[in-house]
């Protein structure tokens, strides 16, 4: 099993409104994701999100991405997700970024996928979620022939490209940037499977209750002879909350905090497009509360959360695997956490954690776009007379007819 962080530019209360703090977030956030890369985290994931307060206000990582890679060695950075929608992202370009991102972060770009976080998101782009599923279908198809074939041309449903155009740049091959999607709803997991890309899942409820889902996914990817991509990302991604620290007693304090669970407020409000939670809380009411120890150990056992020293997280771990986890993924920072408290909790689960359970020193997705194989040709059209080219720079890459 592989770790990463998942980064929201979350940032609650008053400070979501002072532009300084919104900068000390924003600094904060790029700086655990370097940190990370120190001490065996093998994925850092960064929401995308629009118009959402308080609960993200990352709404451009793709510039985040070269801060990061330019500052660590190993680590990858994921899209959490880039939305594929025809009016949020036009699908050309789309493809001009994932491979821009591929080049410039050395294939250590993750292109995570969706649909996005619900209605008022879709609405600053004048968009109905009605219409984002199909949107995907048609954008994530066409982006996989965008990057192959140098005279593309389409005609589809939401968008358009009438004469050959060479979409550039291409991937740094071979293969593409890892293909993944956001699944909220029981029927995208089989659908994930089905065209072997990797499904990004968001735990809020007991982690048991995912098993069913997994399985179907797992089912769906043992049965993929025709993958979307050049190759099978056989991935499950899990987000979770982690409170791990030298000091048990600190971890168990942070666990049962004020405030902790408003970001959940925010999730339901905003994420109108997945099931509602049993009994789900919605801002601005307040968040349930922890009221005992005992209520907490329900909590971890049940796998809400890990929580307590390094040990106790090890413990807690296993059910996770259990399940068919291939990569866990904790939020950061976590509610109740202080800044410091985050780089220590990074460098102990890193250290300590980590590995006991990943022992691959390459990547899962490294492994499997290793495989690639192109799908289509380099022109789907006759080329045109006339475009014998016969002097070009001296100091071009590379002579003509090579």
């Amino acid at each position: 099993m592989e770790f990463g962080l998942f980064l929201n530019g979350y940032l609650p209360g008053p400070a979501a409104h002072d532009p300084e703090s919104e900068h000390t977030m924003i600094m904060r956030e790029m700086e655990y994701a370097i940190h990370a890369d120190g001490f065996n985290w093998k994925y850092v994931w960064i929401g995308e999100h629009h118009g959402l307060v308080e609960y993200s206000h990352m709404s451009a990582p793709e510039t985040v991405f070269s801060y990061i890679t330019a500052k660590t060695e190993q680590i990858h950075v994921g899209s959490g997700i880039m939305n594929l929608s025809r009016p949020v992202n036009h699908p050309v370009r789309n493809a001009e970024r994932v491979a821009m991102l591929d080049h410039i972060t050395n294939n250590r770009y993750e292109w995570g996928t969706g649909r996005g976080a619900g209605s008022h998101e879709m609405a600053t782009f004048d968009l109905l979620t009605s219409e984002t599923k199909a949107m995907w279908d048609e954008a994530a198809t066409e982006i996989l022939r965008m990057w192959e074939q140098k005279d593309y041309t389409f005609e589809g449903e939401f968008f358009r490209v009438e004469k050959p155009h060479n979409v550039l740049p291409k991937p740094n091959g071979p293969g593409h940037p890892p293909l993944w999607v956001g699944c909220g709803n029981p029927g995208t997991f089989t659908k994930a499977g089905e065209l072997g890309i990797g499904a990004i899942a968001f735990n809020f409820e007991p982690v048991y209750n995912l098993k069913g889902r997994i399985e179907a996914y797992k089912e769906g990817i043992a049965n993929c002879t025709e993958p979307l991509g050049q190759f099978v990302n056989d991935n499950v991604m899990m987000t979770n909350a982690v409170v791990c620290l030298a000091d048990r007693e600190r971890a168990r304090e942070i666990a049962m905090s004020p405030g902790r669970g408003y970001m959940n407020t925010m999730i339901n409000v905003y994420h109108d497009t997945m099931p509602p939670q049993p009994g789900a809380v919605k801002w601005p009411n307040p968040p349930y509360v922890i009221p005992d120890e005992a209520t907490l150990d329900w909590l971890i056992e049940a796998g809400y959360l890990l929580c307590g020293s390094p040990d106790d997280v090890l413990e807690q771990i296993a059910k996770y695997q259990d399940v068919g986890c291939d990569q866990l993924v904790f939020g950061i920072p976590n509610e109740g956490f202080e800044h410091d408290e985050v780089l220590e909790m990074i460098e102990l689960f890193g250290s300590k954690i980590i590995p006991e359970f990943d022992h691959e020193p390459i990547h899962r997705t490294t492994r499997m776009r290793a495989t690639a194989q192109r799908k289509y040709p380099d022109f789907a059209h006759p080329l045109p007379e006339g475009l014998d080219v016969g002097v070009i720079p001296t100091n071009a890459l590379l002579p003509l007819g090579s």
